[in-house]
């Protein structure tokens, strides 16, 4: 439902707006009471129809202001405008749940700003950029991020030891900023107005902290793109006077109100040197503007104060990136926990296995079942996409393929199955390509079906290799549900192997860019060692000597089983 927002001294009230005519005043009677001398009794009115609203001033003595500018005539609102009722700030919304606060941001002018519930910073493209540079009475390089040292060292020393004691020991960003301010406060006890910009990951400004002296003041603080533009692009502090009455006031306003505004806004630089953000304070007492002595000083305080928060930052990312990696580890844990712990016996045969991630966990999958009566399933996948979202694919195969081959023991009912429920939910783009097979030991003969994976290598006695045609091949698993699959069957000879392994082991790559390669595993499967274990060994040794040191790209998987000679 569309709503204004109110946004005072730091807190926000809700005004709901129906369908037709909404009036905005001071008076009791008005459907949006504003308590403000400055606001006239009945001092404009929305009108709602539809998904459109628009608003028009009712002959008010100080003006409405949509998003800076003063409307004459019926103006349309759009979600977010800012208006303007005397000293009195709103923000229209055009629908969403009460309470959703937006991130602020700035566009990359430095123009439009959208804040959140608690801050509105208003940065002001001047018509005029002279009249702007000549409202800067004063500015200060601050290339060493402390600012001059041999100005009034005294005060500086005292200051930069003030605001270490007040945020030593504070780690938490969203309580080091405001404290920030309130050392601020406390070393210019004069400050009106406070508050702090920082860059978003996108290189824009947004609000980050806030703090007004009295409450009851207008909650807008109003910077000059100007001005902050060359605070972040020379890394220099600025000392600033504007007259308030220049475009806020009607002239025929109390001379009470015009005021004059003394301000401060300097760069907080990062451990790089390059500006993070800037601070802002302002005055509007005429008998206590800031000075010369007041810029330089503030320069030394944000440097510390910048070191403060980079530091906080960084331990937040590394405290982050220890979560991160203990959960990770137990991820990792988990997922080895899946895999077998030990592959079945057979007299006259032998079963082996490795299993490399990337990364701490992976997407390949392996697992060998005795279903009993002389008969062992070999189940074999690789996840498309590695890491953790692989992992959780992983996960759900491994517990499927348990699950379904507890009850059916016949390939080509089992993979219809297990694909199935792949596909029932599946992530989009999360297939599996995948290889069951079925072993009788008493007579060496293998039923498989292959779900989109590699061909697997079958040696020969003699050293040749042999592979299924392509033609048997079909579509992963977890791409189209009810697919018919094909399946092959083959007696394993005394003293032939069966080579299954992922593209992790193809596709392994040397410091010169150069992959391992079908041709080179065909030779190596043809030339290697005649027993399972020792072939699965010195296969994965044969690929990391090729990758030469080179960090894996994919995960390695090798799996190899086959008949003693007799």
């Amino acid at each position: 439902m569309p709503r204004l927002v109110l946004l005072q001294g730091g807190e926000v009230t809700p005004y709901s707006i129906g369908t037709g005519e909404t009036v905005v005043g001071r008076h009791p009677e008005c459907s949006v009471q504003l308590p403000s001398n400055m606001v006239s009794r009945r001092h404009a009115r929305i009108v709602l129809n539809g998904d459109s609203a628009t608003i028009e001033d009712l002959g008010s003595g100080n003006g409405t202001f949509v998003n800076g500018k003063r409307i004459l005539s019926p103006t349309s609102l759009a979600d977010q405008d800012r208006v303007k009722l005397g000293p009195m700030l709103l923000r229209y919304e055009s629908g969403g749940a009460p309470g959703v606060s937006q991130k602020a941001t700035l566009d990359g002018n430095l123009g439009t700003v959208v804040t959140d519930s608690h801050f509105d910073v208003d940065i002001e493209e001047e018509e005029d950029e002279e009249a702007a540079g000549s409202a800067m009475l004063d500015t200060l390089q601050n290339s060493s991020g402390f600012g001059m040292l041999d100005v009034q060292p005294a005060e500086k020393l005292k200051a930069i030891i003030e605001i270490s004691r007040a945020l030593a020991g504070t780690l938490d960003l969203k309580k080091l900023l405001p404290k920030i301010l309130d050392t601020l406060f406390d070393i210019f006890p004069h400050a009106d107005r406070g508050c702090i910009l920082l860059k978003d990951e996108n290189g824009r400004m947004f609000p980050a902290a806030q703090k007004h002296r009295r409450d009851d003041e207008d909650a807008t603080v109003r910077l000059s793109k100007t001005i902050v533009n060359k605070v972040l692009e020379e890394k220099t502090g600025i000392l600033s006077e504007d007259a308030a009455s220049d475009n806020r006031f009607d002239a025929s306003e109390s001379i009470a109100n015009l005021t004059i505004r003394s301000m401060m806004c300097v760069p907080l630089l990062a451990i790089d040197g390059e500006p993070m953000g800037l601070v802002n304070i302002d005055t509007q007492n005429p008998l206590n503007r800031f000075r010369k002595d007041d810029l330089d000083l503030l320069l030394a305080v944000a440097g510390q104060a910048a070191i403060s928060y980079e530091s906080a930052r960084l331990l937040e990312s590394f405290v982050a990136k220890q979560k991160q990696d203990n959960e990770l580890e137990i991820a990792r844990q988990v997922q080895e926990a899946l895999l077998p712990s030990e592959l079945p016996k057979a007299e006259g045969y032998e079963f082996y296995a490795s299993y490399d991630s990337a990364q701490a966990v992976g997407g390949d999958y392996y697992d060998c079942i005795d279903l009993g009566e002389g008969r062992i399933c070999v189940s074999f996948g690789d996840v498309a996409g590695k890491g953790v979202p692989g992992a959780l694919i992983m996960s759900r195969m491994s517990s499927c393929v348990q699950n379904t081959m507890s009850f059916c023991q016949d390939v080509s009912q089992a993979v219809e199955a297990i694909n199935d429920h792949m596909c029932s939910n599946a992530v989009e783009g999360r297939f599996v390509t995948y290889i069951l097979a079925i072993v009788d030991v008493a007579t060496g003969d293998m039923t498989l079906v292959n779900a989109g994976h590699m061909s697997p290598m079958i040696r020969r006695p003699d050293g040749a290799v042999e592979e299924f045609d392509e033609e048997t091949v079909g579509l992963p698993i977890g791409v189209v549900e009810g697919y018919p699959f094909e399946v092959v069957s083959r007696r394993i000879e005394p003293g032939e192997m069966v080579v299954l392994f992922t593209d992790g082991v193809d596709e392994a790559m040397n410091p010169q860019g150069d992959l391992y390669g079908l041709e080179r595993l065909r030779e190596f499967v043809k030339n290697g060692p005649a027993k399972a274990e020792e072939m699965g060994q010195t296969l994965l040794a044969d690929v990391r000597k090729h990758a030469n040191g080179r960090p894996q790209n994919d995960d390695i998987t090798i799996m190899t089983f086959g008949r003693n000679p007799v």
